[in-house]
């Protein structure tokens, strides 16, 4: 995500004119009049004490309200207690003021709202798009949250930030977009010189899995919501029931700033979401005019480059400076400058403010034709969808907003700017995009792989249906491969077996890591005695990833390895490796065992952990897997897990509604102090569930507190 991506390196940083601040120009004005006022607008159809906040014996919220709006100022109060500085950390983003707070780290994520023109874009959108009603929910959570700063004075990172107004949550939500169709990337290839750089697959990726009464031996339509995501930060999930009496009652997961579900189950219906990696964004290289480098060529015409000058504000060592960076316009889009020349991005999340809203209309449809209705808005700019309901439907999208692009391009490298056959304007429709409804084998999935293989062989889409220009995934991985694996033998399931692939950690019989190991394998191990005990190991190992298996923490040690010393940004960038190469790595891991634990035969549990506070745990789980555990450095030669499976939400269809397990990887608070920081570890490191519910009387049958937000 950008806030771990930029947050690296600076690039964008680099060269330009640095100016201290004044003592003037330092200080932040409040007007204590203008905050009332909008303080008062944004609440005055709030009443707090009609919201009923239920916390369960995990300390996850259930919110009650009598509207949708009510439910939002209750979650935006529930978050905040349990992790108010990450929330807070999106408003900064949208309005500026990381830079102020997190120095050059944040000043990256400033430069990139103004380059994008975020706040020029929901300002010119805002009232043609989003809907009186899902304003009101909005203005909700921006109420909501307000009201917890203005509570907790002291927790507040500016005082700049409140109050937040819905357009600053949109603006956040362009922010977010663009990164989800690859921007980030974009534009740390274009200023670190590496146009065009290759698209491949993310290092942390998802599954999701349908089944329905052909597949299911009880006739029942499961659903697993599985995504892999960091564990801590602004993409982390956080768990939530919503319940109003507008229609909304729906338990899932949801990011730091969100005003309701991104994926989760209601009453009538689930949804999985898993990344996808379609054409979302291109890049044109401009034909500048020798003459006038503020000149571009377009059409046999030279345009002008619009020039403005971005002003960021941040802290270094404490000292409060101005750093000005330029930034060009062309009708691409935003124009970046390097040693090769000038390039546009142009992503289609910078043409739609509805997604959030388009999530909304999903936690509220009550069957399929109401779920597809919202997915037909066409804003949410990626996402596989993985769907399932009580009436025994499943459904699989990958959902993309895709461009109509001409074809007489290759459109999989940098463009030329210099025409307008080149530039596109208008969207795929969602009927265009890859899809499969009720396929008769009876199940659906997705693990970030190819569209092209989502069910059994004779119903999956064939790649010729779909318009080639869309550059949709074609490759397989170790998680998809491996369901295959544990599919095929199966004729029908049962939930034990449902829960035994989600859970499953073994790796496929030939390993699909894009780094590839191949020639480890033809190895004559008596021929290197230093990288022997290292090669025999790895040779005989069994694929598992179970805290007791030793091989798998000596593959580990390697992978990590090989991954350092060779700048592979993660293990799925390709790269096959040459047998030196291999026998380094093999000496390596044998001096690295022998160095920090003394011995080769040491327990995956022993070298890596489940670590909260001054919790830790052993933790199984490999890259890759199903059950996929990525991990880095702890103490001791140990590692610790960071991204991978974290929240689960596993659901079974009834005809009188959904059956509902779930785990979070931590627990509901991020606060240290709170019981619920670390009290769902246990149970996610032994493959536990908790119960939910989305029934009113047995949440508050089990209630350990319930009180009203202020």
């Amino acid at each position: 995500m950008i806030f771990v991506t930029l947050g690296k390196t600076h690039p964008l940083l680099k060269q330009v004119r640095v100016q201290r601040r004044s003592k003037t120009m330092h200080k932040i004005y409040l007007p204590f009049l203008s905050l009332l006022l909008c303080s008062w607008s944004l609440s005055a159809q709030i009443q707090p004490k009609s919201i009923q906040i239920v916390r369960d014996s995990f300390g996850v919220p259930h919110i009650f309200a009598k509207t949708d709006a009510e439910v939002a100022y209750g979650l935006a109060w529930a978050h905040c207690e349990d992790d108010f500085e990450t929330v807070q950390t999106c408003f900064l983003a949208s309005k500026g003021l990381l830079g102020r707070v997190m120095g050059k780290d944040g000043a990256a994520i400033d430069f990139v709202v103004q380059l994008i023109r975020a706040r020029e874009l929901v300002d010119s959108l805002y009232s043609k798009q989003i809907s009186p009603e899902y304003n009101r929910l909005l203005e909700g959570y921006a109420a909501g949250f307000n009201a917890f700063a203005r509570a907790h004075p002291r927790e507040v990172r500016h005082k700049a930030l409140i109050p937040i107004t819905p357009r600053d949550m949109a603006v956040y939500g362009v922010l977010q977009l663009f990164v989800f169709t690859g921007g980030d990337g974009a534009i740390q290839s274009i200023l670190g010189n590496k146009v065009p750089m290759a698209a491949m697959p993310k290092a942390d990726g998802s599954n999701a899995y349908a089944f329905n009464s052909r597949k299911t031996k009880d006739g029942q339509t499961y659903l697993a919501i599985n995504s892999h995501q960091p564990w801590e930060g602004i993409v982390a999930w956080y768990e939530a029931h919503l319940c109003s009496e507008e229609g909304l009652n729906i338990l899932g997961a949801l990011f730091p700033g969100a005003p309701h579900i991104l994926s989760g189950v209601n009453e009538y219906l689930g949804w999985a979401h898993t990344v996808n990696n379609p054409d979302k964004l291109d890049i044109y290289e401009l034909e500048i005019n020798p003459n006038n480098r503020l000149q571009y060529r377009y059409d046999g015409k030279w345009l002008p480059l619009e020039e403005r000058r971005i002003k960021l504000r941040l802290k270094v060592a404490g000292i409060p400076i101005a750093v000005h960076k330029k930034a060009w316009y062309s009708v691409h889009g935003p124009v970046l400058k390097n040693k090769k020349g000038m390039f546009a991005i142009r992503s289609t999340g910078m043409f739609d403010i509805r997604a959030l809203e388009e999530w909304f209309r999903m936690n509220k449809a009550r069957n399929f034709t109401e779920f597809y209705a919202a997915l037909n808005m066409g804003a949410i700019p990626g996402f596989n969808v993985v769907y399932a309901d009580r009436y025994d439907t499943i459904f699989y999208l990958s959902n993309a907003k895709l461009p109509v692009r001409n074809a007489g391009f290759d459109w999989k490298h940098t463009l030329p700017g210099n025409t307008s056959r080149a530039l596109w304007t208008e969207f795929q429709p969602i009927k265009n995009l890859p899809q499969i409804l009720n396929p008769k084998s009876g199940y659906l999935f997705n693990s970030n792989n190819t569209p092209f293989n989502a069910s059994a062989a004779a119903d999956n889409i064939p790649q010729s249906r779909i318009d080639p220009t869309m550059g949709y995934e074609t490759w397989e991985n170790n998680r998809s491969e491996r369901f295959m694996e544990l599919i095929a033998p199966l004729d029908k399931i049962d939930y034990h077996d449902f829960k035994r692939i989600k859970y499953d950690q073994q790796l496929p019989a030939k390993l699909s890591y894009a780094v590839q190991f191949d020639s480890l394998f033809g190895l004559d191990s008596k021929k290197y005695p230093d990288a022997a005990p290292v090669l025999d190991i790895v040779k005989a190992w069994d694929r598992r990833s179970e805290i007791t298996n030793t091989s798998a923490t000596v593959f580990m040690v390697m992978a990590k390895y090989v991954v350092i010393k060779y700048k592979i940004p993660d293990i799925y960038t390709f790269k096959k490796l040459t047998v030196p190469e291999i026998i380094d790595a093999a000496e390596y891991t044998r001096k690295y065992m022998m160095r920090q634990f003394g011995r080769m035969d040491v327990p995956l549990g022993d070298y890596q952990k489940l670590v909260r506070g001054k919790l830790e745990l052993p933790l199984s789980g490999a890259p890759d897997n199903i059950a996929a555990i990525y991990s880095m450095d702890y103490k001791k030669g140990k590692v610790k897990g960071v991204v991978g499976d974290c929240y689960i939400e596993l659901a079974r269809f009834t005809p009188e509604g959904a059956i509902i397990e779930s785990v979070n990887v931590y627990g509901a608070s991020s606060r240290p102090g709170s019981p619920h920081y670390a009290d769902q570890a246990p149970l996610f490191v032994s493959f536990k569930t908790k119960p939910m519910t989305l029934k009113r009387s047995e949440v508050f049958a089990k209630a350990e507190r319930v009180y009203h937000p202020e």
